[in-house]
């Protein structure tokens, strides 16, 4: 941005002169009778009646003409001109127009009329400055063509609109429609999971020991009880916990931690909903999800299908479910179904994959979907049989145990969702984590460690459960077409400056 302090200084006098004529340019009182879309949707009965109204708003413009001004006025719902005449509001107030800038804070009454130029107005009586803007906002420019309105010069720096993202709102009014959309998606998964008899609760954010996914945790300190404690990385643990403890339908929406890269797909700090309901498996969880998300896209767009980037999406049910195995024969024609790890290395050399230093056939059956298939899945799609290393709180296919019941869901080449027949097998649920501490002494930093606790829990009687844990800012970025996390992310992490 280029130097500013010149504008600074001149707008630093303005508040000055304001202090000066006695007025506080920052009061503790304010007062409205209207939104400005009120003053739309009410229009021929305002202009008819005469009734006064007052609204409050921020200055997108101002325009002034000896002893009559102009200038724009925008709150959350809308935006209207206001006809400001010398004459009408009095001396003193005409005093603090002359004052104002774009971006300051006022209220104004008055009544609606249409101006000599055809254009729907709010006839000032008086106005109140309610905070003076002491920054230049940048400014974004419109024009009328073809009977459109088209914006040019938005702050379109990408860097700085999320590092300044309340001036990405203020200027870009499509951004603040997406965060309204990710808020509506969050209370139709609420209304939805309410409805359905399931119970919100929260479990703690800083815990003594980490698990629920295969990550590596934030570290801090608690300075009274001097231990360390760990952000947590998923709410699964604390979640079954309380289905040992009688909850049959319990689910959180809150936010994780995970010590991670990013990208256009991960954030360290990012929303997750997770889902838990006993005597129920992960085909319950499939139904959940295909029932959930199908209605919420129902009543975002009014039908069941919607654009993300070039692709028509359709959420129309029934959902295509396929096995991680029948996917990757369909692209390669190898099959991985025996889990054979020679047989898996030997294709890794022949195709010139990477091979990991001591992969598990499971991590390599993983890589080779990542590879083959996970892209080319653009419509909904459950993806089933994953490979029992890569899934160490689910149980066992009886078929064949070499894979878990359990399924991804994949929409536009991403995962949104995940879920599992839990494991409610005290017993092998500790050789699990038994593996996967072994994982960890030979280095493998995300590998979830031993909790003695849940698995001392486990031991009281864990139901047949059914878990499932979808990714909220993924799925906003899917209903909102972004392809970049940090579109749906208030403020996602930055780099420093």
């Amino acid at each position: 941005m280029h130097n500013t302090s010149e504008i600074i200084r001149l707008k630093r006098e303005k508040l000055q002169k304001i202090i000066d004529m006695g007025i506080n340019p920052y009061p503790a009182r304010v007062e409205r009778t209207h939104q400005i879309r009120e003053l739309h949707e009410k229009k021929d009965e305002l202009l008819e009646n005469g009734a006064e109204c007052i609204i409050t708003g921020r200055l997108t413009a101002v325009r002034r003409h000896g002893k009559i001004g102009f200038a724009n006025i925008e709150d959350m719902s809308g935006r209207i001109q206001l006809y400001v005449r010398f004459d009408t509001v009095g001396a003193d107030d005409y005093e603090i127009y002359k004052h104002t800038d774009l971006g300051d804070y006022v209220q104004t009454g008055g009544t609606v009329m249409i101006t000599e130029r055809g254009e729907y107005s709010l006839k000032c009586q008086n106005l109140k400055i309610l905070a003076k803007n002491l920054r230049p906002v940048p400014a974004v420019k419109e024009k009328v063509v073809d009977g459109r309105t088209v914006r040019y010069d938005e702050f379109s720096d990408i860097e700085l609109r999320y590092r300044k993202r309340y001036l990405d709102l203020l200027l870009n009014p499509e951004i603040k429609a997406t965060f309204v959309t990710r808020a509506t998606i969050i209370r139709m998964i609420r209304e939805y999971l309410d409805r359905e008899d399931f119970i919100e609760v929260e479990t703690p954010v800083l815990q003594p020991l980490y698990g629920g996914a295969y990550a590596r945790p934030f570290i801090t300190h608690h300075n009274a009880l001097n231990v360390d404690l760990y952000l947590r990385i998923a709410t699964e643990l604390y979640l079954k916990r309380l289905i040992i403890g009688g909850f049959e339908r319990v689910y959180e929406i809150g936010k994780d931690f995970r010590n991670e890269g990013m990208d256009r797909n991960h954030n360290p700090e990012f929303t997750m909903l997770e889902v838990y309901q006993s005597y129920a498996d992960f085909q319950t969880m499939m139904d959940l999800t295909e029932e959930m998300l199908s209605g919420i896209a129902e009543k975002l767009f009014g039908q069941a299908t919607f654009k993300y980037g070039s692709d028509e999406i359709s959420m129309e049910k029934p959902w295509s479910r396929k096995s991680m195995v029948e996917l990757i024969r369909e692209e390669t024609g190898f099959d991985v179904s025996d889990s054979n790890l020679d047989r898996l290395k030997e294709f890794f050399r022949e195709n010139d994959l990477e091979l990991p230093e001591k992969a598990t056939a499971g991590e390599m059956i993983i890589e080779l979907f990542e590879t083959y298939v996970e892209d080319k899945l653009i419509q909904p799609t459950f993806v089933t049989d994953f490979p029992k290393e890569v899934s160490p709180l689910a149980k066992s296919r009886e078929d064949n145990p070499h894979f878990v019941e359990r399924f991804e869901l994949f929409i536009a080449g991403h995962e949104l969702g995940n879920a599992f027949t839990e494991l409610n097998d005290p017993l092998e649920q500790e050789k699990r984590l038994g593996k996967q501490a072994e994982m960890r002494e030979a280095g493998d930093l995300e590998a979830t460690p031993m909790d003695e606790d849940f698995l001392e829990a486990m031991e009281y009687g864990m139901p047949p459960t059914g878990g499932l844990g979808i990714g909220i800012d993924r799925l906003c970025m899917l209903f909102t077409d972004n392809s970049s996390i940090k579109e749906v992310i208030l403020f996602p992490q930055m780099k420093p400056e």
